[in-house]
């Protein structure tokens, strides 16, 4: 079994849609979605710096853009018996699951990243990753800082979200265990109180959607469990922006449905990382680039539904 994965932001990189552009019919697809959202898709895919896509109005349509674009180049072999997203992600995996079409997704991860700019405008805020010790000892430290576990990832990764001067005072105070705190390239504390504002944007945004439910097992985020209803998908995309993500919970999943095969589309990374270390036995594929979709084919063959 197959599940196809969608990642979160932090893993765009300067130029990462250069390649994937010169696929045929991709220029005018990332060009007509552009004019849909009113974002030049294709000029932060390929010529931006890192200043520029860390911003979360640009970073966030851009990886959704980049994982539709990435799915669709696998054209009709892609099969999957199931699909997950790690935070905006989890909008990319709605569209490959059916419950939202190419531009009513990027449609609403325009707003969510414009919602969310605003929101972490109020405050300097930011997120680090702790690499290693024990999540409870991890999550209790946290906590006496001030800090929120806003991504629980599994695989000995937890990801603290809060002020500048509370990931400070985690710099120079690590939980018993951790060997490293590593800040992330994004521009706020996201899935924290923090983000309260944009769950009201997101939430009006929504109203004007009409999602069908999921075709394929679409295993949600929040809590790990499969969601049959594409109601319930979009509420649980407005109320994400200021939830933990469980992404930990989603592997568990994982192995409850059997699954033997993830590849995660561009830009493929964090995920496949994260797989490797806790679902050992499974085969991973990250579609980083063009070069990538063959050997993507020949896992899909070997696993697809």
């Amino acid at each position: 079994m197959l599940v196809l994965v969608a990642p979160g932001q932090g893993a765009q990189t300067p130029g990462f849609l250069t390649d994937w552009l010169q696929l045929p019919g991709a220029a005018d697809r990332v060009a007509a979605w552009s004019d849909t959202i009113g974002l030049d898709l294709a000029h932060y895919g390929t010529e931006a710096d890192a200043d520029a896509i860390r911003d979360t109005a640009v970073a966030q349509p851009l990886l959704v853009a980049a994982g539709l674009l990435s799915a669709a180049a696998l054209g009709a072999e892609l099969t999957p018996g199931a699909v997950a997203g790690h935070s905006v992600g989890e909008i990319t995996a709605a569209a490959f699951a059916g419950v939202l079409d190419d531009t009513a997704a990027l449609t609403l991860v325009r707003k969510r990243g414009l919602a969310m700019a605003e929101a972490a405008a109020v405050t300097e805020t930011g997120m680090s990753a702790l690499l290693g010790g024990d999540p409870e000892v991890s999550v209790a430290h946290l906590e006496r800082l001030g800090l929120t576990p806003a991504n629980v990832n599994g695989a000995g990764q937890i990801v603290a979200a809060g002020t500048m001067a509370q990931l400070a005072a985690l710099a120079e105070d690590k939980p018993e265990g951790v060997r490293k705190v590593v800040p992330l390239k994004v521009a706020g504390a996201f899935h924290t109180h923090h983000m309260a504002p944009a769950v009201d944007t997101l939430a009006e945004a929504a109203k004007k959607l009409s999602p069908a439910d999921p075709r394929l097992t679409y295993v949600s985020n929040k809590d790990g469990q499969a969601v049959v209803s594409g109601a319930e998908v979009l509420d649980r995309l407005v109320g994400q922006v200021a939830n933990p993500v469980r992404w930990d919970l989603c592997m568990e999943t994982f192995k409850e449905l059997g699954v033997t095969a993830l590849i995660e589309v561009c830009p493929g990374g964090t995920l496949t990382g994260l797989a490797k270390r806790a679902l050992p036995g499974v085969k991973t594929l990250a579609l980083k680039s063009p070069a990538d979709l063959d050997a993507a084919r020949e896992l899909i063959a070997e696993h697809g539904a």
